[in-house]
């Protein structure tokens, strides 16, 4: 059965949950992180991808609503939510492209309605991700710690 199948099976199946963070998450967020991040941030230098990991329990979590997908008792993906902003969302790997992210999305558009993320221009994965999830291009800037150039977008339904 390919892993969109068991996925999805499990969903109906109850194996599959979208539930609120909880300390206990902490290892495996970081891990879903660190592999979506290697994916996604090639360009990202190792200082800031360290700093950027000591700053998520520490300054991010504490700051922001943050909800987990967990599979068959493992957490998967997140979305960190700080108001209407999407602070983070990353799927682990080895569970893309079979409707994680759309569900934790999904879930955020339920809470927040209205909605903005930035993204790195150069993460061609978040943006086609953001893209397909409704998301539209309202501002170009440059990431002050990195230098990089930033987009920040809205979900469609919301683009002035």
């Amino acid at each position: 059965m390919s892993v969109v199948r068991s996925i999805r099976s499990n969903l109906v199946k109850g194996g599959c949950v979208i539930r609120k963070y909880q300390e206990r998450d902490l290892g495996e967020l970081l891990e879903t992180w660190a592999a979506a991040s290697a994916i996604a941030h090639p360009f990202l230098s190792d200082e800031f991808l360290a700093s950027e990991r000591e700053n998520i329990p520490n300054l991010y979590l504490p700051n922001a609503e943050t909800w987990v997908f967990e599979a068959d008792g493992n957490v998967v993906g997140f979305i960190a939510l700080i108001g209407n902003e999407v602070g983070a969302i990353f799927v682990h790997p080895d569970h893309q492209r079979n409707g994680v992210g759309s569900q934790l999305m999904n879930k955020a558009k339920d809470l927040r309605g209205e909605l903005e993320v930035e993204v790195f221009a150069e993460n061609s994965v978040g943006r086609a991700f953001y893209t397909k999830s409704g998301f539209g291009l309202i501002e170009e800037k440059v990431h002050d710690q990195t230098g990089f150039p930033l987009h920040r977008l809205r979900l469609a339904s919301f683009v002035g």
